[in-house]
């Protein structure tokens, strides 16, 4: 029975789910309730445990999530007429041998659903059997929901957009339907509460698998903010142009970035969906020793490429089956005299199975030496989904058949033979035994395993005489399937491109036997060494990696729905408080107040870029306290900055990250580099202006001592790429010159040696320290890595003796991100809100002593 927390799907859908009831456990004695910190947020957020308490389990567990259990499920009905439940491993799941490549010694639980229906009134022993017996806990969804969940949102929304169909009409993959997506939601939350029910969060891991589960990260993650937890998807990931068309893309891609480590099964997939990131929510990633990853609110989500294998045990055991033999030896009686290509598919709009029919058929008829001599043996494998397009393509393949057979058959050869009932992993091995080449044609797929299933059929099991498979073989690929980039030795093909893959269908049949054999050993040292367990020991060790120091940082939840997110930051890294940074400032008797413009008093997004009455009046308010020193030190020109603070007459200014630098009370710039010579502007200009004219959106910004080239407005991707090349380009071009060029928040910059933020700081503590004003409190406040410098700077004073109290030190960097500051603000509205109450502090003691503004 559904959970009252389910009542309103449409506040599901829309992400104000509310806080999850606690989890039933009368039935999984084996759990215990973990005591955690209450969250400062709101009452959904107050129950995420922060996984601080011990761990009272020795072991680490795993935790396996998946749409189905692996388990397969039958009724039995005894001689009383009296029905029960017989449970099974499913020995064809990927998931059921995921085990094989982890610690002996580690435990592995499966939640998921059963292919079965199970009467509400057997759920709770079915479960218990499950669980005693396999470690499997079901996650039961109520028909509705499961049909909407899975024949409704996964098949008819994401598994065609994610093989690259689009909804062009109601009738041509059909609308968005926000009810499907309701359902969706509902039916993560379902399988999340299975999951709360049996986790330890201080010691177990989880492990997500594909599209039908993408939201569950944000409910796990809501729970338990320091959980280890990994998700990897089986099917392809779309380009961004096809993604960024799905009403809820934000929400699926925020909710997949609350994993650890993501996997996809190749570079494509990835750079797809890191692209989708880049362009929808601005993040970028980082390639580091091999690693890829993410950066988001102080986490790192490693980016994992890992195409699946099978199960190399599995395939050997069945390999040795007596009725496997027999069923090789009809095989070849049945085709004797015939070559077979063969082909195993889905009955799948994507398979690209008529394709590979009409393909046959073109081969034969450009060969016609091959008549009654070649033979297609196509398996389709039982649907999946369900609909008017699976009727269609299934009467489209029967269609193309009977028409090539009537045409170029003749008695006692049928060119193509459709192999439609189900058959077992044995039966199939059979086919592929007496194959001479597999044929995958699938127009868009996800990994596909038949190839390697092929491949090690066709080796049989060395030193047995049980097979007498010869150890060659052909493959025949499309490009747009995941194990293409891992069979080097397969013929790669454009399965629209019929006449092409006719052309390969050829060379398969007509290479020579030792190339055959050369492609084949390749093949089997890859397939072999590469099987389920390499798989899942390889992403369970980079899980691990990714999660080493989960437990060393702070971590809390904020946001609301699927904007839910962790940040986690360093001990050491907190919020600047006001009560800390008011009182310390309260005390002081002679303040350095170092505030960054862009991004810090004027946020990045603003088209009016100078500072607002509010910013001008709070600056001349801390001016005027005369134990202030003040500066406003940016990257912009001294024009700019003179003309917009004229108001504050007791204003420092730094201009172009140091280069001029104006003093409090005085009219006149000062140059602070000693280089004057400005000839390579001549040399960098022209090649910035050649990266401008090939890059819309980006423009030059000239100013005295600098140029810097801007890309915010370009295709985020492009103006990326062109920011490094340009990088690359002036380097080279102005070694020779006293300069350095830097690449920054959408920028790249030339700017004189030896100028920079951190010694307009250093100057301004020097001179406060000569004049006997040696400051006792410090705020310094910025937002880039030019700031940074100015971060090291504060800390190099401190050392030296230049500054008098470090406890009164306040680095601090805007936004949470890894920064040399030991603070940070969200954002500009709340630096100039501390700002404000600055002020209000410095007012208040000159009301308390009215002589101390004459003096």
């Amino acid at each position: 029975m559904i959970s009252r927390s389910y009542a309103n799907l449409l506040d599901l859908a829309n992400g104000n789910f509310p806080a999850m009831e606690e989890p039933r456990r009368k039935m999984f004695s084996r759990t215990m309730t973990v005591p955690g910190v209450l969250s400062e947020l709101d009452d959904d957020q107050a129950r995420s445990v922060s996984s601080e308490a011990p761990s009272t389990v020795l072991a680490d567990r795993l935790i396996v999530v998946a749409n189905q259990l692996p388990i397969k499920a039958t009724r039995r009905i005894d001689d009383k007429g009296e029905s029960s439940w017989n449970f099974c491993w499913d020995e064809n799941s990927l998931y059921k041998h995921i085990k094989d490549g982890l610690p002996e010694e580690m435990e592995v639980i499966y939640v998921g659903s059963l292919r079965a229906d199970v009467d509400p009134s057997e759920q709770d022993e079915v479960s218990q059997i499950l669980l005693e017996r396999f470690k499997c806990v079901p996650a039961f969804l109520p028909a509705a929901v499961l049909d909407k969940y899975y024949h409704g949102f996964c098949k008819q929304h994401l598994w065609p957009l994610f093989h690259y169909r689009l909804p062009f009409s109601a009738t041509h993959g059909g609308r968005f339907d926000r009810s499907l997506w309701e359902a969706y939601v509902a039916a993560n939350k379902i399988f999340s509460q299975k999951v709360i029910e049996v986790i330890n969060p201080d010691d177990d891991y989880v492990w997500i698998h594909d599209y039908h589960l993408m939201v569950l990260p944000t409910f796990l993650r809501r729970h338990f903010n320091r959980l280890r937890m990994g998700f990897f998807l089986h099917s392809p990931f779309p380009s961004s142009e096809i993604y960024r068309t799905l009403p809820v893309r934000e929400e699926i891609l925020k909710a997949l970035l609350n994993a650890d480590l993501l996997g996809f099964h190749t570079f494509d997939y990835a750079r797809h969906f890191l692209s989708c990131c880049s362009r929808m929510l601005g993040l970028e990633y980082q390639s580091k020793r091999g690693y890829i990853g993410l950066e988001y609110y102080g986490r790192t989500i490693g980016i994992k490429i890992m195409p699946s294998g099978i199960h190399m045990g599995q395939m050997e055991s069945v390999l040795r089956q007596s009725d496997k033999q027999s069923r090789v030896r009809a095989l070849a009686q049945q085709f004797e005299g015939k070559t077979v290509l063969l082909g195993v598919d889905d009955l799948d709009i994507f398979k690209g199975v008529n394709l590979k029919v009409l393909a046959m058929e073109q081969m034969l008829k450009s060969h016609r030496s091959w008549l009654g001599r070649a033979v297609l043996v196509q398996i389709l494998n039982p649907a999946r989904g369900k609909g008017r397009q699976v009727e269609e393509i299934e009467a489209e393949i029967r269609t193309s058949s009977e028409r090539i057979n009537q045409e170029l058959g003749s008695p006692g050869y049928t060119p193509i033979v459709l192999v439609d009932t189900p058959l077992s992993l044995s039966e199939k091995a059979a086919y592929y035994t007496i194959s001479e080449a597999a044929v995958v044609t699938a127009i868009r797929d996800g990994m596909n395993l038949t190839p390697y299933e092929y491949v090690v059929c066709r080796q049989g099991i060395s030193g047995t005489d049980i097979s007498n498979s010869p150890q060659k073989s052909m493959l025949v690929v499309s490009e747009f399937v995941g194990c293409s980039p891992s069979l080097s030795g397969a013929i790669r093909v454009n399965p629209w491109n019929v006449d092409a893959t006719a052309e390969a269908m050829y060379e398969a049949i007509s290479t020579p036997e030792v190339e055959k054999q050369m492609r084949h050993e390749k093949h089997y040292r890859y397939v072999s060494s590469h099987d389920v367990a390499y798989w899942s020991r390889s992403f369970f060790q980079d899980l691990e990696r990714n999660c080493a120091d989960h437990f060393r940082r702070r971590c809390w939840g904020i946001g609301l729905s699927f904007g839910f997110r962790v940040v986690a930051l360093d001990p050491m890294f907190r919020k600047l408080t006001m009560d800390a940074i008011m009182d310390a400032y309260g005390r002081a008797q002679s303040r350095a107040i170092l505030l960054d413009y862009d991004g810090t008093v004027m946020p990045q997004s603003s088209i009016d870029t100078s500072p607002s009455e509010e910013v001008i009046s709070i600056i001349n308010r801390l001016c005027n306290d005369p134990k202030n020193m003040v500066f406003v030190i940016s990257g912009r020109g001294k024009e700019s900055l003179g003309k917009w603070f004229a108001p504050c007459e007791k204003l420092g200014l730094a201009a172009e990250h140091g280069y001029f630098m104006r003093w409090p009370a005085d009219k006149e710039w000062e140059t602070c580099a000693q280089n004057t010579n400005f000839t390579w502007m001549q040399m960098a200009e022209p090649v910035m202006r050649l990266y401008t004219e090939a890059t819309d959106g980006s423009y030059i910004e000239r100013k005295e001592s600098a140029l810097v080239w801007h890309h915010q407005d370009a295709d985020p991707s492009f103006g990326s790429a062109q920011a490094k090349e340009m990088l690359d380009h002036l380097e080279s071009v102005l070694a020779n010159e006293p300069v350095v060029v830097k690449s920054g928040q959408y920028i790249v910059e030339v700017k004189p040696q030896g100028v920079t933020k951190g010694l307009v700081a250093e100057k301004i503590f020097l001179s406060m320290f000569r004049n006997e004003r040696r400051a006792d409190f410090v705020l310094c406040v910025g937002d880039d890595r030019s700031d940074e410098d100015m971060f090291v700077m504060i800390g190099d004073a401190i050392k030296a003796g230049v500054i008098l109290n470090n406890k009164s030190v306040f680095a601090c960097t805007v936004g949470q991100k890894p920064s040399k500051a030991e603070y940070y603000l969200d954002d500009t509205v709340e630096v100039i809100n501390m700002l404000e109450n600055l002020g209000d502090v410095s007012d208040s003691e000159e009301e308390d002593d009215p002589g101390s503004s004459s003096s």
